[in-house]
């Protein structure tokens, strides 16, 4: 955080050290990425992606969003193949209305190609035959999606999910999911209720994922998880 001196901020152990929540997810040499923060260029050049088959994302506030205009550069490796963004109708014209630049009509050379697909939520899609399920969630009053691929699922910035919802993610091999901090939040899981929310889930594995500094360090927080939950830290790399 910004000007922040308490004990997260000035640790030196590099699991404290957290950039934007994002996912990057290979499966059958697909590369699909979930979210595209402020973050993304850093996070691309630091762990060596070279590839990019399609976007999708989860809501559209700033720190999930504003790195759209680094696709330019997968534009250029797939030698000017336009990307794939997935996302609901409200966030594809937020999109617009914010990078109107990206998708003016005005053909100008070096602009990201993004070519933008509506998704609705419990309604499963598919990129280059790779099946995705959106699943709804809340985050504070505004309905979002967290997504399902096969036996691995992926929430942020949920401070609620449908009971609905919790019967889709069931049988996971992996869940990450948000806490943001110890104390209560008005938009987002608490570490209480995310700890309940996987219990209900019950995948075999969580990973907890959108962490503040408010939450404390690493070291200390993930000794008083439960067995089969984890803190998940930058760089993290899961093998499914």
């Amino acid at each position: 955080m910004i000007g922040c001196l308490c004990e997260t901020c000035t640790s030196q152990d590099p699991h404290d050290k957290r950039l934007r929540t994002s996912a990057h997810i290979v499966i059958e040499n697909k590369h699909i990425q979930i979210d595209i923060g402020p973050d993304f260029r850093q996070q691309m050049l630091t762990h060596g992606v070279q590839m990019l088959d399609g976007l999708i994302l989860t809501h559209q506030h700033s720190d999930h969003t504003s790195g759209l205009d680094e696709i330019r550069a997968f534009n250029f490796i797939k030698e000017g193949t336009s990307i794939p963004l997935y996302a609901e109708q409200y966030l594809l014209d937020d999109l617009r209305t914010r990078f109107a630049y990206i998708f003016s009509p005005k053909d100008y050379p070096g602009l990201p190609l993004i070519t933008l697909h509506k998704i609705e939520s419990n309604s499963e899609f598919n990129i280059d035959g790779i099946n995705i399920m959106p699943i709804k969630v809340i985050h504070g009053r505004q309905p979002i999606v967290g997504y399902r691929i096969q036996n691995f699922a992926y929430i942020t910035d949920a401070s609620l999910i449908p009971k609905e919802s919790i019967i889709q993610l069931r049988n996971l091999d992996v869940l990450i999911i948000n806490a943001l901090r110890k104390k209560v939040h008005h938009s987002h899981f608490n570490l209480a209720q995310s700890l309940k929310a996987i219990e209900e889930i019950n995948p075999k594995k969580a990973y907890i994922t959108h962490i503040s500094h408010q939450m404390g360090r690493h070291k200390i927080v993930e000794s008083e998880l439960p067995e089969n939950v984890f803190l998940a830290f930058d760089g993290l790399t899961l093998e499914i």
